[in-house]
This record gives structure tokens, C-alpha cells and sequence, in this order.
């Protein structure tokens, strides 16, 4: 028995292949990042693409996300008798782990599926092959510019999502829990630090890359036919999600470990 037969047949050996890929394209695409010629023209693109069709879904899901979250932390805190942290409890929940992972979830589900059809598409009519052959990169002609522009496009909307989350927070702890603008400021003021945002913006970031590489990948390995092209498309969001969730759990308890928390 050949030793490719047998390695085929070894439990998991495939996803542990596929899972080295999606690590190799990272790799060439972050070291493409700092090659040149740089395609300014289709970063351009692909960016005003990926935010024409983000920005409302996302402006639309970040109000009622602040809401949930005010009014769920301002209610458990009134059974506490700690109505005075509302809003630090609230902001901080919204900038460190609502905005950055539905920036993420957005960007995925719009403009990572977008980038995963078009590379498809471009896979199929054996587009890549021909640039391979004309000794064009691929990589760094078509993928670079998408995973750049994934990236600026979630850093904006997350920052805009942290506004819209926290004005609306602010907006139903005060008119609807009866709550106190001064301690819901004064709180924020007080437990909040500078790293918080920080943490959400690298994690925007991170996000819109992990989102990119994935629709990139699939959309370069679609199964055969014009069907799979569809079927890479929802491949690809299902990864990015799992990700997504594993890697911000990740980031999350790094952070906890290295930044001590701010004390009244």
C-alpha cells in the first residue's frame, strides 16, 4: 500500500491539510502586504465595494446590540444594588466584544462571501491558472488587495459600531431603566481605560483578516463545477464564524492577562 493511500485514510488528516493551506495563503499574503508592485487602483475598489455593502446592515444591527446589552447589564445591576456601573459595564462590553465581532460577522457574511464568488468564479474559468502561467501571483494581483481592503473596511465599522452601540446604550439606560446620564458617564470614565479600545480595533482588524484569507482560500479550492463555487461561499462563512469565536475568546484572555483592570 502506497504511503499516500495510507495517509489518506488516517483520521483527520485531511482537515489537518486543509487547515496548513489556509496557514500557507496567510503567510504569502501577509508577506505580499510588504511587496511590491502594490495594486492601489483594486484596493480602492475592492475597499468601496466591501463598505457599500456593510455599512447599513451594520449601522442597523449595532443599535439594537447596545440596547440588548444596556438594558440586560442595567437590569442584573439593579438586582445588585450597582446601578452606578452601568455604564462602564455596558460601553466596556460594547467596544472589547459586541463591535469588533459583529464588524467581523458582517464583513464576512457580505463582502467575505463576495470575495469567495469572485475568486471562485475566476477558479473555475481557470482565470488563476492563466496569471500562474503568464507568471502573475495571484496572491498578490488579486487576494492582497481584497484581504486589505477587508481589513480597513472592518477597523472604520467597528469604530462606527462602538458609537452607534454606545449612544443607544446610553439612549435606553437613560430613557427606558430610568437611569442617571452623570453616573452612566461617570462610571464609563472611571473603570474604562484607554487599551479597551485598543483591544477592539486589533481585534477589527485581526477579524477582517481571518475573514478575507478564508473566502479567499475557499474561493481558490471550490469543488468542481459551478455549484461549488456556491457551496465554497458557505463553506467559507461557516469557518470564518467557528474562527472567529475561537480567536476572540483567544484575544480576549490574553488581554485579561496582560492589561490589569482599572480600579475605581
Amino acid at each position: 500500500m502506497s504511503s499516500r493511500a495510507s495517509t489518506a485514510r488516517v483520521p483527520g488528516m485531511g482537515m489537518l491539510r486543509e487547515t496548513g493551506k489556509l496557514f500557507a495563503l496567510g503567510l504569502d499574503v501577509a508577506r505580499g502586504i510588504f511587496q511590491r508592485p502594490f495594486q492601489v487602483r483594486e484596493f480602492i475598489q475592492q475597499s468601496w465595494f466591501i463598505a457599500s455593502v456593510t455599512i447599513l446592515p451594520t449601522a442597523l444591527v449595532a443599535i439594537p446590540f447596545g440596547a440588548v446589552i444596556s438594558l440586560q447589564f442595567g437590569s442584573l445591576a439593579r438586582q445588585l444594588g450597582a446601578q452606578s456601573y452601568t455604564g462602564a459595564g455596558s460601553v466596556l462590553a460594547t467596544v472589547q466584544q459586541a463591535s469588533p465581532l459583529v464588524t467581523a460577522l458582517l464583513v464576512a457574511g457580505a463582502g467575505g462571501s463576495a470575495i469567495c464568488a469572485d475568486i471562485g468564479a475566476r477558479t473555475i474559468r481557470e482565470e488563476i491558472d492563466a496569471m500562474e502561467v503568464l507568471g502573475v501571483s495571484a496572491v498578490q494581483r488579486l487576494i492582497v488587495p481584497r484581504v486589505l481592503a477587508c481589513m480597513l473596511v472592518a477597523l472604520l465599522l467597528n469604530g462606527m459600531v462602538s458609537v452607534i452601540g454606545v449612544l443607544g446604550g446610553y439612549f435606553f439606560n437613560v430613557v427606558l431603566q430610568d437611569g442617571t446620564p452623570g453616573a452612566y458617564l461617570a462610571s464609563f470614565s472611571a473603570l474604562a481605560q484607554l487599551p479597551d479600545l485598543w483591544v477592539g480595533e486589533l481585534k477589527a482588524l485581526i477579524f477582517g483578516f481571518i475573514a478575507a484569507v478564508v473566502a479567499a482560500y475557499r474561493g481558490l479550492n471550490p469543488p468542481p463545477g459551478p455549484k461549488g463555487v456556491g457551496d465554497a461561499v458557505n463553506q467559507s462563512v461557516v469557518i470564518t464564524f467557528l474562527l472567529l469565536f475561537v480567536v476572540n475568546f483567544v484575544i480576549t484572555l490574553i488581554y485579561l492577562q496582560v492589561v490589569p483592570a482599572k480600579l475605581d
